[in-house]
């Protein structure tokens, strides 16, 4: 994070798509990095943790392995030790656990081979793997994060510009928070929960009874589960341990709720990493909807640069405003809005700056920022 409670702009560096000097981009978005401060944040020797996200198959709005690779380039310049990685998904689809999110990733594209760098699922095989951290935030007082990432000693984020249509807007802040939340932080973060078991999908295989901390869960005697609700705190781990969706992920949550709790997670991702974290965004590709679908809308605005920063705020905001500013493109759901419109709410109907806002009010960095155009 970058700092914090400063009233001084935070420097936010845009690479056009444009070239004048006819320079790659991939080569550009290197530059950026070591504008941003790279080797300020990698000391010799540290584990670097690459969160990205690995795209959903099907989809093709993810950033492509060929920026990874460079982005590992520079951090082993910098005499860092880097790995991509992402947490396991709350929904089942491709990712829910560490096998099939790998081979995922490695059909997308994503391998050793091809970024320079191993892999590894920040929330482990089943997406538990995680630490309790404090954030004493307005919904939770911690927050459960995927261990790699917090064993690690440094982060790049690299993000992907986009809508959502939870939280309108999808850009660092929730590439962090909601993508490195383990399985049932991410319930947490979608719904103020309870657990509901279908008693007819229920095998008593008994592996929530195993997961839950409070031991709020038993086989009743018909052989289903029963949740106690006077014990149940709401946890989320019956979730995601459930193999066989019987008890059902609950989406229910409202936008401003589910934007603070992605923020709170934020925090507990960056805690013990000030000054050991870069972020680059992609504003390329500007799709409505989350890179987790298995397919790729069409982008609704044109293609407008990358941006790198130390201040995830900064760049959040910078982003977002960058957007704003471009005509919609004919032909997608950004058609008709014109520049100073804001894409994501009238596309969504989700007010998706909240977010940014919230994260400001915590600490985690400025919305006053000066971008500086890097050819």
């Amino acid at each position: 994070m970058s700092e914090q409670g400063s009233t001084t702009p935070a420097k936010v560096y845009f690479a056009p798509m444009r070239s004048p000097m006819k320079r790659s981009m991939v080569a550009r978005v290197g530059g950026l990095l070591g504008r941003a401060g790279l080797a300020d944040a990698i000391a010799d020797g540290d584990l670097v943790a690459v969160k990205l996200h690995f795209g959903e198959q099907g989809n093709t709005g993810f950033v492509s392995p060929v920026y990874l690779r460079e982005v590992v380039r520079r951090i082993r310049d910098a005499g860092g030790k880097p790995f991509l990685t992402d947490a396991n998904t709350l929904y089942r689809g491709e990712r829910a656990n560490a096998v099939e999110h790998l081979a995922c990733a490695i059909h997308n594209g994503f391998s050793f081979a091809t970024v320079d760098a191993p892999l590894i699922i920040a929330d482990g095989l089943d997406g538990r793997d995680a630490v309790e951290v404090p954030v004493n935030g307005k919904h939770f007082e911690s927050v459960r994060i995927g261990s790699a990432v917090m064993h690690a000693d440094a982060m790049v984020v690299v993000t992907h510009v986009k809508g959502h249509e939870a939280t309108g807007f999808g850009g660092a802040l929730k590439n962090v928070g909601m993508g490195l939340g383990c399985r049932s932080a991410k319930q947490r973060m979608h719904s103020d929960f309870k657990p509901e078991v279908t008693p007819e999908t229920c095998t008593a295989c008994a592996r929530c009874v195993r997961w839950c901390p409070v031991k709020a869960i038993t086989i009743g005697p018909d052989r289903y589960a029963v949740v106690d609700y006077d014990v149940c705190y709401g946890c989320g781990e019956c979730v995601a341990a459930c193999p066989y969706g019987a008890i059902a992920t609950q989406w229910k949550t409202d936008a401003t709720s589910i934007q603070e709790k992605i923020v709170e997670h934020v925090a507990g991702a960056l805690d013990g990493k000030d000054g050991k974290v870069v972020y680059l965004s992609f504003v390329t590709a500007v799709t409505p909807d989350c890179d987790c679908f298995s397919f790729s809308d069409a982008p609704i605005v044109p293609d407008i640069g990358v941006l790198a920063s130390t201040d995830i705020v900064a760049i959040e905001q910078a982003a977002f405003d960058l957007v704003t500013q471009a005509q919609g493109l004919t032909g997608s759901r950004g058609e008709g809005l014109s520049a100073g419109a804001d894409k994501f709410i009238a596309i969504t109907g989700v007010d998706g700056t909240h977010a940014i806002t919230y994260a400001e009010e915590m600490g985690l960095g400025t919305t006053s920022y000066e971008l500086v155009r890097v050819d």
